[in-house]
């Protein structure tokens, strides 16, 4: 039996796949060399989810990997036209950063609830200035997006005493359809983007829905950067037509030094991070072995999604 390729678009630091030696030939390979050596793998790992090169390398009729595996939960970074109309099996990482990316949130909650940016600002300068903050139990959170990581905000948010709500693609249990969206962001003390970048997201989160939201609400957005017109943000904290946001995702990565996003008022701006706890890519990898096993095996993969979608679909 021939031992499958497995080709790695790399990104330091490499992944360990010691599990898999003598199971797969491993090859590695840059973007510059994606497109000539794709046809020969019967199975990528996208490991440098960062990379958009997959979309352009991706070869149209003729061999092709059976199955690409990104170590990232989003996955609009991979998509186009001849990897959605093949028959290739597309899964992600599902299920590792759900609960860091909720207790990140949650921080965030309680970061702007008890005005902890203007304390340490004003420790800084040294200045003794007594303040009053806001209680976060039986606030009311609108997180936008059903899947797992959704789903894990929502029940770390409880823990404090926060009323969430959920909207997803279509209701069903638990979870309110998008015709319910501007209902309830207008009532919610907390918005969060949580979720995948489709064309239906994409720019979801424009003027018209700031203006939807209280003055006294404030906006998370850990999903993807697109969701969201960033100038329409800015303008809405500028005229103070929401009371602050936070940015862990931006539409053009990484942030230049010169970007206007740094400067706005009530915004708290850190580089994508809200997944990435100590450990997180030991994770990454061990999952994509114990995916492989299964593959190299016959078994069902895990975590497959629906190429015209653009997510795992289900809970």
């Amino acid at each position: 039996m021939t031992t499958p390729t497995l080709l790695v678009l790399d990104a330091e630091p490499l992944p360990r796949l010691g599990r898999l030696t003598g199971r797969a030939r491993i090859e590695h390979t840059d973007e510059a060399a994606l497109a000539e050596r794709l046809p020969h793998a019967d199975v990528l790992l996208v490991w440098d989810f960062t990379s958009r090169a997959v979309r352009s390398a991706w070869p149209g009729e003729g061999p092709r990997p059976r199955w690409v595996h990104t170590a990232s939960a989003g996955v609009d970074h991979l998509m186009c036209p001849e990897l959605v109309a093949s028959d290739t099996v597309v899964t992600n990482a599902r299920g590792i950063f759900d609960q860091p990316i909720a207790e990140y949130v949650a921080a965030l909650v309680l970061t702007m609830a008890k005005d902890l940016p203007r304390t340490l600002q004003l420790q800084r300068e040294r200045t003794w200035r007594h303040r009053e903050t806001q209680r976060v139990a039986g606030t009311r959170a609108c997180i936008v997006g059903s899947g797992p990581i959704g789903r894990t905000i929502a029940r770390t948010l409880q823990a404090l005493d926060v009323t969430p709500a959920i909207v997803g693609r279509a209701a069903g249990t638990g979870v309110h359809g998008p015709e319910e969206l501007d209902r309830l962001i207008a009532r919610a003390d907390w918005v969060i983007a949580a979720a995948p970048l489709t064309d239906q997201t994409y720019g979801m989160f424009d003027a018209r829905r700031f203006g939807v939201m209280q003055p006294s609400a404030r906006f998370i957005n850990i999903g993807r950067g697109p969701l969201v017109v960033e100038d329409a943000l800015a303008e809405a904290l500028a005229k103070r037509w929401i009371a602050g946001a936070a940015l862990d995702v931006f539409e053009h990565e990484p942030l230049t030094p010169d970007s206007p996003l740094w400067d706005v008022p009530g915004l708290i701006v850190s580089p994508h991070m809200s997944g990435d706890t100590i450990g997180w890519r030991d994770q990454l990898g061990l999952q994509f072995v114990e995916l492989y096993e299964r593959w190299a095996a016959g078994r069902p993969l895990l975590n497959v999604v629906d190429k015209k979608r653009g997510y795992v679909p289900g809970r």
